[in-house]
């Protein structure tokens, strides 16, 4: 017979498996909920050397996980506000609207016309190349170049790149006559590389970085002076813009300490193997 007591006792046993239970559970959901990671959005030109930067970081952290995701300016801005991201990537200045955002310099690039390896234009005025933008021109041989029509590659909206190019050159973005349009500086040169007839503006590290390693595009120089990074460092070549990391509010722990480190001496090799020029602080 089952008697009173023993049932008292194997209720007490029941209870006391079930705070079991829920200790450990919430124990679980308490340290799924203290991993350290890090989200970053934004900038395509940012996002390559950050990546490189993340997992030398992570090399050093074995317990933190930084995603680097790209999407453009627009949504590194964004993403930093609403707190998507813990981080923004911002390839150009900020605007007195968005003040409520603090930059980390991370890197200085330029912003330079490619063309296909064997087009025979060296170089382009001002003015030819806002009018192959807005249609004014539209064939190599208005140029002294081939006889063939001139595929001009523009940025998607919310792309820096394309802010940069709409300020420098004073137009709008409805001005803009295009045939393709790309988002990231990979996708412009890879459509210049497999169309000898095209034109597109890209970051000049990534296309420096490309050039290196044997894809058939070349930078016109700009009013002049030659599109490389040793002009971008000397402050030369017209069109520069910052690299910037943003946050919405005072960094503390793991973001301060990513924000030093990824302005620190200890990744200055990484910035310059992709042609950014360091900034004189780092």
């Amino acid at each position: 017979m089952i008697t009173q007591a023993y049932m008292a006792s194997m209720l007490r046993g029941v209870a006391i498996a079930s705070a079991a239970v829920i200790l450990t559970s919430s124990t679980l959901s308490l340290a799924a909920s203290e991993e350290k990671q890090l989200v970053v959005t934004g900038s395509s030109t940012v996002a390559p050397v950050l990546s490189e930067i993340a997992k030398r970081y992570e090399s050093l952290h074995p317990d933190i996980r930084i995603d680097v995701q790209t999407g453009g300016s627009s949504r590194g801005l964004k993403d930093a506000r609403t707190g998507l991201a813990d981080i923004g990537m911002v390839s150009r200045a900020l605007k007195e609207e968005e003040n409520d955002l603090t930059p980390y310099l991370i890197g200085i690039d330029g912003v330079a016309m490619i063309v296909h390896a064997d087009n025979p234009i060296k170089e382009l005025s001002r003015q030819q190349i806002i009018d192959i933008y807005v249609g004014r021109i539209n064939n190599w041989s208005e140029l002294g170049g081939a006889d063939e029509p001139i595929v001009v590659i523009n940025k998607a909206e919310g792309r820096a790149t394309l802010e940069l190019f709409l300020e420098y050159f004073e137009l709008k973005s409805p001005d803009i006559q295009a045939d393709i349009i790309a988002g990231d500086n990979e996708q412009d040169i890879k459509a210049v590389a497999g169309n000898p007839f095209s034109i597109a503006y890209v970051s000049i590290g990534n296309a420096e970085y490309d050039i290196k390693v044997g894809v058939p595009i070349r930078l016109l120089p700009l009013e002049g002076v030659p599109a490389t990074s040793e002009n971008v460092a000397a402050e030369r070549f017209p069109m520069r813009r910052p690299l910037n990391l943003v946050v919405s509010k005072q960094p503390e722990g793991l973001v301060l300490d990513f924000l030093n480190y990824a302005r620190s001496a200890e990744v200055r090799d990484i910035i310059e193997s992709f042609y950014y020029v360091v900034p004189p602080s780092s």
